[in-house]
């Protein structure tokens, strides 16, 4: 499983943030690691340099083999909860996806 950031110009997106981000997704992900070929990361700040709430949002485009690509975001206050949200609204997708996979 490829995992890939891409990163908004207000949200910095150095090494070590990148390394404890892809350990959190493939942790969170590791029961589906066979079925994902590759998920995209990308972090922005929706308000820019404005304070705000749910200002910070994580979208992850997965590719699944055989599958058309699915995509989840979460905004959330910081960028580790809206990261969080974003996995476990992925897992539920995928839970789902194979679940009907598996019914056929």
């Amino acid at each position: 499983m490829k995992i890939q950031f891409n990163t908004d110009k207000t949200i910095t997106g150095n090494e070590k943030d990148q390394l404890y981000f892809n350990s959190l997704i493939a942790d969170g992900l590791e029961n589906f690691e066979s079925y994902i070929s590759r998920i995209e990361v990308h972090l922005s700040d929706e308000k820019g340099k404005k304070e705000g709430l749910n200002s910070k949002r994580c979208l992850l485009e997965t590719r699944l083999e055989g599958k058309q690509p699915i995509a989840v975001s979460c905004q959330e206050d910081t960028v580790e909860l809206a990261v969080s949200g974003a996995i476990d609204k992925l897992t539920a997708s995928i839970e789902t996806i194979i679940g009907r996979r598996k019914d056929h």
